[in-house]
């Protein structure tokens, strides 16, 4: 019998080359390729905290895309609002009532995802790209560049994110989504750069990768076929709850008057509006609260799932 090859040797340690069993599904013959994702989506499919929240996702996303399913009204015409329709109580025609101008809440409730959702994902893709990259570069290079980001991440650490969105957005000015984005995405990187380095960091010396450099793998092979793969799982649970923290940050500082600023709609502009209204038409307020907190929640739902599934010590 001939000896095994060093290239056989090495593709033996490296994670997701496991061995093919004759039951497993998918592959050549009926055969599948274990690996932590496709373990992980398995896992996924029948958690119920992952189905619910998803659903719940996916709602809030139609409905932030597409409001005209929900609602034939605009909340930008001219004439939306009534003074005589003021303070209203909900009814068969008007779902939740009127707020104090007269505005129909349930309407703008709909519109007022839009916001709520461009904050928490354009601010989600902008701390994932910034701290991700930063984060994959330092771990792996290390020296100067690593030591300087380090100290740099520990002042941003320093500053709390309600309080630090507080000071830059009151002087900043009047602020809109993408302002309020971009405020959030500067005082949030960090955690997703220690994240990131610490897995790669983790990785980098593990067996497959002294694998792969054996065989002659360069690095931008290495990186994205080894380590990121690997190191990516931490970023993806924390970045799905935080995508709900962000959302709740954008309506606290909507509702301090230092966020998005009217005429645009948000929840917690509806939600600033309506708390001197709250005893005599509570309508005015519980409405766009309780949809705030379901959407905060069901991403909250989502990222916990997540990590249970991609979590190898929770199984």
């Amino acid at each position: 019998m001939s000896e095994p090859t060093k290239s056989e040797n090495a593709s033996a340690a490296i994670p997701g080359q496991r061995g093919r069993g004759k039951g497993d599904k998918g592959g050549k013959g009926g055969e599948r390729v274990a690996s932590l994702w496709s373990d992980a989506w398995a896992d996924l499919r029948r958690n119920p905290l992952f189905l619910i929240g998803g659903f719940l996702v996916v709602f809030m996303v139609v409905l932030a895309v597409a409001p005209g399913l929900f609602t034939e009204a605009d909340p930008r015409a001219g004439g939306f609002c009534n003074l005589a329709d003021s303070l209203k109580r909900p009814s068969g025609a008007h779902w939740f009532g009127f707020d104090v101008q007269g505005c129909d809440i349930y309407t703008r409730t709909i519109w007022g995802a839009r916001n709520s959702i461009i904050v928490g994902m354009v601010t989600t893709t902008l701390v994932v790209l910034v701290g991700g990259v930063l984060g994959l570069w330092a771990g792996w290079i290390g020296g100067l560049g690593d030591s300087v980001l380090s100290r740099v991440t520990e002042i941003f650490f320093a500053i709390p994110l309600l309080l630090g969105g507080m000071l830059i957005m009151s002087t900043w000015g009047k602020g809109n989504a993408w302002t309020v984005s971009a405020v959030m995405a500067v005082l949030g990187w960090p955690q997703i750069y220690r994240l990131m380095r610490s897995a790669v960091l983790a990785n980098k010396h593990n067996d497959y990768v002294v694998a792969a450099r054996a065989l002659g793998a360069g690095t931008g092979r290495i990186v994205s076929r080894h380590i990121l793969p690997n190191a990516v799982a931490p970023v993806i649970v924390v970045s799905t709850i935080n995508l709900g923290v962000y959302i709740g940050a954008e309506a606290a500082l909507s509702y301090l008057g230092i966020g998005i600023q009217s005429p645009a709609i948000s929840w917690g502009l509806m939600i600033s509006d309506a708390q001197s209204r709250f005893l005599n038409a509570p309508h005015v307020l519980l409405f766009p609260a309780a949809v705030l907190s379901i959407t905060v929640l069901a991403f909250i739902m989502l990222g916990d799932a997540v990590r249970d599934a991609l979590d190898p010590k929770l199984r």
